[in-house]
């Protein structure tokens, strides 16, 4: 993103057209009057004449009524005939343009760039002009539906807009008739929308309508009009029904006007939405994770309030109500771990493998034990017996005021609860009394994560007081004060039933936000004293209860939007880059139209619809009304890239500190639609709440890129200073220093979490990899590093299991132990290879290799080549107990790449370095036997071991092959380090023998046939990666560091050998990683300490390329530490980077979720109606205060661009 500020444009030309065009389309219902080019006057007459026909036939039905000549229904039913009889004849005209046409289109997938064809017109019915007017339906029971409605609608829309009907409402024939005029207008684009041609719509949910549901969407509204007057009609003279019917038929009129500015939700986001506030506010359930879990919920949520409603005891209903109310909400994902293991409980809950390792079998919660069966069966009898005792004896006592009645004592004792559990709760965060002071009493040093949670113990006393009080007295207080309330004896009314079925469940589903409700309704019966509130009082306290939870929410969305209206509002002027040439004006109408602005702050509140800032300018628009989650999509949709491996690997570890903030309240009041942000060094983790039960939480994580833009880049230096500001302050503070400096960002602090996550550190090689006396010791620690790995391979053959010094950090395998698994039981000239296909196939270091193919002279210019195969980057495959497939390289200049990581974009991957072509390899014929170079395996002069245990160390036969001459190898032999090899077959001799001999070992140590081979093998690797003299040129130690190796007369033979090379590649990297420690720590002072180094480094370490599948292994494992060698082309430099897992402190804020949703809620009118997708567009653009360019990144794909999103984690929060 190169172009920034305010002078960015909203909309390029072409999207201004574009959207010109649309815009009256979306009005009207469909008809495209606006084309953009010359159109023959009949398209514009087709469309009218189409559009005024429901009016038409609505029109001889009222003026047939009116004549006295039919009656209203007769009238009605005539009108929805020809409406029905005209909808048939243009399906069926569709229909015959389409087979006229010939064209043949793929079910499901409308054209998108219908908008922007131009169509060349012959005469007024032709195919084209029918297909442009009405394109026609993609399903056939579509065809048969919307027909059949459309007759409906038009029927039932004349019965509702008679003169005679209106006359009756308003009393005044002038008002009638403007009404009826208007009401046909809304009528006729319903209908055009239904049978004609759909107008895409501005309120958009659904990305694709794939099943053609938005064409029901306005003439679902009309039919909801409608139902009203018709209740009115037959129900008999009820004031209400007449009320609302006035004000309905009024409201009817702007139906256009909403739809417009996509106020009203299409037909899938308002079913959502609507079953979400019943479970909610109706039913004291939670936003769901998914739309089936929603639903489900919903359904046996309400079976149970209709269950209560007709069960005739009241002591049944409140036994019933708390027990169902109890398992609810629990977190049904533990079922099905009742009878697993701990870890496939992890990974049911979202954790899969790959991720930081889930917690102890001892930790309580992760899954359904015996402790956690034993306490939920102990907390539900309590609390059941509990309330029957209390409503059997107490229940029935009758007393006017809640001073002296039975309740007393309790409401007391529920306002301790709160106030206690409230102090508690904010002192645990980084500020106190909604982010505006810092907290005294939170550690103000960072220096370690050690120090942080010594001096954080104090506030962890506090944490667990509170969750005793919160989870386990908090609960039983309310069910004593509900069990002795007089409104139960008056329980079977549905407004009782459902009021005391949702506060039973909310008690236990959301116990913080019962407790205020509660607390709430005590105060104002104690404010009263004796005084009765009629209205009030007339309620019940369940319904009480359900009107306070539902205001207390409104107002929450209300403050939260307003703060987000004012942080628009003033950062549009404040803000330089902000500032475009329209803030003032806009400044100024927002300040003469402030009641407006707070009308419709208030309506989007009302609605708990997003506040929607168009293009993100201070212009506000009510979105229509949407779950809690914002997208239609599931959960867990990202578009990966290699940097995901690292929130991969964070999740688990991030997940187990997030259960610990939640239970502490370290973050705050927890509510599902709340967003938080984490950050440490340049990794952006984007959290939210999808779903809160008794005990458990449910949250996504996304994790954003790494590889930032300018954009990004302002915004996350903002983050920063706002995570400072918080959490590394002074010791003492000044009383202006308390004060939040960024009270108006849209980020608040709140704690920081331990976290294991890789610390990414980089470092400039210059003066290592380009010193020459670095170089020249290059050669001899790669002898040493390889002397170490084939004695090492030969103690893995020889054992047949897994082997290593010690286990890894945590416990985990090595990744030595890894490679010894696979090549164990494997015989030696079989290449171990690694499959995607099945997890439980053997593995391979992520550093094998297969050779370069032979270049044949026969290859045909012209026909397909064989993919060209680096040496650096194959992974082959091959069947077990087959052998190698050969593969050929394409001819020299041609450029191809397998890709790794082959569900990802080539272009997300780093830039890999220019291969080695071999330029100059001698033509091989292709059937050539691969053994040419090598001698005969009989041909062999057979070895004499001086030692019987030397046997142990025996090499393979092939890998003394070798095409090289015997006088080579004997110039190069005082390079073989002796006393190297004497010393590590010392250390490696014990671990084949059963009994420690010094006797055995020394015999070992004397074996020159032993010392022979092995010097043999390894000169023979030396001259075959072309080290023989020593390296000096930095650009070459780089090229075998990766692999890409330059032909040699033995590199055949080398590469032949797939697990000699992979020991030969994997020594080279040791030796650059020990030249690297050398240089920065010092030289090695003696070879106990150089064989414990590599030692480490088998263990502890990966080395490779950052392109390797084994580096994304080696993360997702947790391998201690990675070393990458890189190459910086724009700078001419090499690079280091080495990555160490530790605890570290993440810092996690809070985000302003109304202004998080009114972002999105542009985002999707911006992409899916304007489609605004420019990358330089102004709503992308970054700001400090709104964190713009963040948020939309963190929008769900393919709006949002995460590079990770997990699945729905739940976790345990007791």
């Amino acid at each position: 993103m190169v172009r920034m500020g305010p002078d960015v444009p909203l909309l390029n030309e072409y999207k201004q057209e574009f959207f010109w065009k649309r815009f009256p389309q979306t009005v009207l219902g469909g008809p495209r009057f606006k084309l953009g080019y010359c159109a023959p006057p009949y398209v514009y007459v087709n469309q009218a004449v189409l559009f005024l026909t429901p009016w038409l036939f609505g029109g001889i039905g009222t003026l047939l009524c009116q004549l006295q000549l039919l009656q209203e229904i007769q009238a009605t039913v005539l009108s929805g005939m020809l409406m029905f009889g005209a909808a048939a004849g243009v399906q069926a005209l569709a229909l015959y343009a389409v087979r006229r046409s010939g064209t043949v289109e793929r079910l499901g997938a409308p054209n998108i760039l219908v908008d922007e064809e131009e169509v060349e017109f012959t005469h007024c019915v032709s195919p084209e002009t029918m297909r442009f007017i009405a394109p026609g339906k993609r399903f056939g029971l579509n065809v048969v539906l919307h027909t059949v409605l459309a007759g409906v609608l038009c029927g039932f829309g004349t019965w509702y807009v008679f003169l005679g009907r209106l006359t009756a409402l308003y009393g005044s024939i002038g008002v009638s008739l403007v009404v009826f005029v208007l009401s046909w207008v809304t009528l006729c684009i319903a209908e055009y929308s239904l049978i004609v041609n759909t107008a895409t719509e501005t309120a958009t949910f659904q990305a694709q309508d794939t099943y053609e549901i938005t064409p029901l969407t306005r003439p679902l509204y009309i039919f909801i009009f409608i139902a009203v007057d018709l209740a009115d009609r037959f129900s008999g003279p009820v004031p209400e029904l007449q009320l609302a019917s006035q004000v309905l038929h009024v409201v009817f009129l702007f139906l256009p006007l909403l739809w417009a500015l996509g106020i009203l939700p299409p037909l899938d986001a308002l079913l959502l939405w609507g079953m979400e506030q019943a479970l909610v506010f109706g039913l004291g359930g939670s936003p769901m994770s998914s739309n089936l879990r929603l639903l489900l919920m919903f359904g046996v949520s309400a079976g149970i309030a209709v269950c209560n409603y007709f069960i005739p005891s009241t002591l049944g209903v409140v036994l019933f109500s708390i027990s169902t109310g109890f398992l609810l909400s629990l977190d049904f994902s533990q079922v099905g771990t009742l009878c697993r293991g701990p870890r496939l409980a992890f990974e049911d809950r979202g954790f899969r493998r790959g991720g930081s390792t889930p917690p102890p079998p001892s930790s309580f919660g992760w899954n359904l034990g015996c402790r956690e069966l034993l306490l939920y069966l102990s907390l539900l009898l309590v609390a059941m017996a509990e309330a029957g005792l209390l409503h059997h004896f107490l229940g029935s006592v009758q007393s006017q005021s809640l001073v002296t009645g039975p309740q007393a004592p309790v409401s007391y004792l529920l306002l301790v609860l709160f106030c206690l559990c409230w102090a508690l709760r904010e002192i645990q965060g980084a500020y106190v009394f909604g982010g505006v002071f810092l907290n005294p009493l939170y550690p103000k040093s960072m220096s370690s994560v050690q120090t942080f949670k010594q001096r954080n113990r104090g506030l962890y006393a506090a944490a667990a007081i509170r969750r005793v009080l919160l989870y386990l007295v908090s609960p039983f207080a309310m069910i004593a004060y509900l069990s002795m309330d007089k409104s139960l004896q008056l329980l079977h009314k549905v407004s009782l039933s459902v009021g005391f079925t949702r506060a039973f469940r909310v008690v236990w589903q959301s116990s913080e936000d019962a407790l205020l409700q509660m607390v709430v309704v005590v105060l104002v019966r104690l404010a009263a004293g004796n005084n009765m509130l009629p209205g009030w009082d007339n309620l019940g306290t369940g319904v009480q209860l359900l009107l306070v939870g539902l205001l207390i929410d409104r107002m929450t969305q209300f403050f939260a939007k307003l703060k987000f209206t004012l942080t628009v509002l003033v950062t549009s002027w404040t803000e330089k880059k902000q500032r475009r040439q329209s803030a003032g004006t806009l400044l100024a109408l927002n300040t003469s139209l402030c009641p407006l602005l707070l009308a419709v702050v208030t309506l989007s509140a009302l609605l708990s619809a997003p506040l929607l800032p168009l293009f993100t300018l201070p212009i506000f628009l009510v979105g229509f009304p949407r779950p809690q989650r914002s997208w239609p999509g599931p959960v867990g949709t990202a578009c990966p890239c290699p940097d995901s491996i690292f929130y991969q690997q964070m999740s688990g570890s991030l997940a187990c500190a997030l259960r610990t903030a939640f239970a502490r309240g370290s973050l705050g009041s927890l509510a599902p639609g709340s967003h938080f942000l984490g950050r440490f060094q340049d990794r952006m983790v984007w959290i939210m709440i999808l779903e809160r039960g008794y005990g458990y939480c449910t949250v996504n994580i996304k994790g954003l890129e790494l590889q930032e833009t300018s954009c990004h880049t302002v915004e996350a230096r903002r983050v920063d200073e706002v995570f400072e500001a918080a959490f590394e302050r002074p010791e003492r503070l000044g009383f202006t220093q308390g004060f939040n400096l960024h009270w108006g960002n849209a980020l608040t602090p709140c704690a920081a979490l331990a976290v294991r996550v890789y610390s990414d550190a980089r470092n400039v090689l210059s003066g290592i990899i380009d010193s020459h006396d670095n170089l020249r010791k290059l050669q001899d620690d790669f002898l040493k590093a390889l002397v170490w790995l084939l004695l090492r391979y030969c103690v893995q053959k020889h054992k047949g299991f897994l082997w290593s010094a010690e286990e890894g950090v945590g416990g985990r395998k090595s990744q030595s132990s890894q490679m010894a698994q696979t090549t164990c039981n494997q015989p030696p000239e079989t290449v171990v290879v690694e499959s995607n296909v099945s997890s439980l196939r053997f593995r391979q270091d992520s550093s094998s290799l297969t050779s370069f193919g032979d270049w044949s002279d026969e290859d045909d210019l012209f026909g397909p080549q064989p993919a060209r195969r680096t040496v650096a980057l194959v992974t082959a495959e091959a069947q077990p107990g087959l052998a190698a497939l050969q593969t050929g390289a394409s001819l020299p200049g041609s450029v191809e790449m397998d890709s790794l990581f082959e569900n990802m974009a080539l272009s997300a991957l780093q830039p890999l370095q220019p291969l080695g072509l071999g330029i100059g390899m001698p033509a091989v014929d292709r059937g050539q036997n691969p053994e040419v170079f090598r001698e005969s395996p009989g041909s062999l002069p057979q070895l004499n071991f001086s030692c019987p245990q030397s046997e142990v160390f025996n090499l393979p036969t092939g890998w003394r092959t070798a095409p090289l001459l015997p006088s080579r190898l004997l110039q190069l032999r005082p390079l073989f380090p002796e006393d190297w090899f004497r010393f590590t077959l010392g250390r490696f001799g014990p671990a084949v023998q059963g009994e420690t001999s010094e006797d055995m070992t020394k015999a070992l140590k004397e074996d020159e046939a032993l010392k022979e081979l092995h010097a043999q093998v390894a000169l023979s690797c030396l001259i075959s990666l072309g080290a023989e003299s020593a390296f000096t040129s930095p650009s070459y130690v780089y090229r075998l560091y990766c692999g890409d190796i330059p032909w040699t007369e033995g590199l055949d033979w080398l590469s032949s050998s797939k697990e000699l090379y992979q020991l030969a590649l994997r020594a080279f990297r040791f030796s650059f990683k020990l030249l690297f420690d050398q240089a920065s720590l010092g030289p090695m002072e003696s070879p106990e300490e150089l064989f414990t180094t590599l030692e480490e480094y088998e263990r502890d370490w990966y080395i490779g390329l950052v392109t390797e599948k084994g580096w994304h292994d080696s993360v997702l494992q947790e391998k201690p530490f990675l070393f990458s060698l890189g190459h910086d082309l724009a700078m001419g430099t090499y690079t280091g980077r080495v990555l160490s897992l530790q605890e570290q402190l993440v810092h996690v804020g809070r985000l302003n979720g109304e202004g998080v949703r009114g972002q999105w809620a542009n985002l999707s009118w911006e992409l899916l109606y304007a489609t605004n997708d420019d990358e330089e567009r102004y709503s992308i653009q970054a700001h400090p205060f709104m964190l713009r360019n963040l948020t939309v990144q963190a929008a769900d794909p393919p709006l949002g661009y995460p590079i990770y999103s997990s699945a729905p984690l739940h976790f345990p929060c007791l």
